[in-house]
């Protein structure tokens, strides 16, 4: 038998604890998206010179993080919160949510969050990525009294990698621990799981703050590490940022436990 004459590098030959543990892949132009130690869908792993072995992995579905699947801007709604698409005069109603507890809510935002002219900034700012197909931001709206009380956006879309980031998020200090937040993001990672087929939802935050870390550990992200002297904040300081994760595999069992978190909160 004879090697493939498609393939893009000559295999070398691993041992079986490598192939055991996905360390030493070797893979055909067949599949020139992949990467060195990753199994995706329709890989061809070369154990030898003469010997090829077929892993079909599921496709990964469509990824268009624009509108809703009905056409037009996309609205998630739950019980407790529905989160809409931001608009011009959402910068007045973030204004009157978070104007007595700026420091407390904006404190770790690398921006400056300080006069009603910063949240029409903001909200420039928000449409100008959207309209670039970066992000998709909203406002946070309690169901129950319709108010105002937030932010959240997806952010920093990579389309080529299904991947996207969950962050810009804010509530105002009256519903920081109720369930506005949980149902929020499980909202949101239902969508980007399970309607836009994301590989992979990533969250960051200041490493300093104590209290976001241990709300992103709660949803069941994973903390994968600290990007050093990662931002220059408005004051001059240089941030690290604490990187955190879920996955599509991880996925299912943190929807279950979400889900219950939400109705006992709620």
């Amino acid at each position: 038998m004879t090697l493939d004459s498609s393939l893009q590098w000559m295999p070398i030959q691993p041992s079986m604890d490598e192939i055991r543990s996905r360390q030493c892949f070797h893979f055909t132009d067949r599949a020139p998206q992949l990467r060195c130690g990753k199994m995706v869908r329709d890989a061809r792993l070369i154990l030898s010179p003469t010997v090829e072995v077929e892993i079909n992995m599921p496709p990964v579905g469509p990824f268009n993080p624009v509108e809703s699947p009905a056409g037009g801007p996309l609205t998630l709604e739950g019980s407790v919160v529905r989160l809409e698409p931001i608009r011009r005069e959402h910068a007045q109603l973030f204004w009157e949510a978070a104007k007595d507890a700026l420091d407390d809510i904006f404190r770790w935002i690398p921006y400056s969050m300080k006069t009603p002219e910063d949240f029409e900034r903001l909200i420039e700012e928000a449409f100008a990525e959207q309209e670039r197909g970066e992000s998709i931001v909203f406002a946070t709206i309690e169901r129950r009294s319709q108010r105002v009380i937030g932010s959240t956006r997806f952010m920093n879309i990579d389309r080529a990698n299904h991947r996207v980031e969950i962050g810009s998020t804010w509530i105002a200090p009256a519903w920081q621990r109720s369930a506005v937040n949980t149902e929020a993001k499980f909202l949101m990672l239902r969508h980007a799981f399970e309607v836009w087929h994301c590989v992979r939802v990533e969250l960051k935050t200041d490493a300093l703050n104590q209290k976001s870390r241990n709300a992103i550990l709660r949803l069941g992200a994973k903390e994968e590490g600290t990007l050093r002297k990662h931002v220059v904040t408005w004051t001059g300081r240089i941030r690290d940022s604490a990187y955190f994760s879920i996955l599509d595999t991880e996925w299912p069992e943190i929807k279950t436990r979400l889900e219950s978190l939400t109705m006992r909160r709620g």
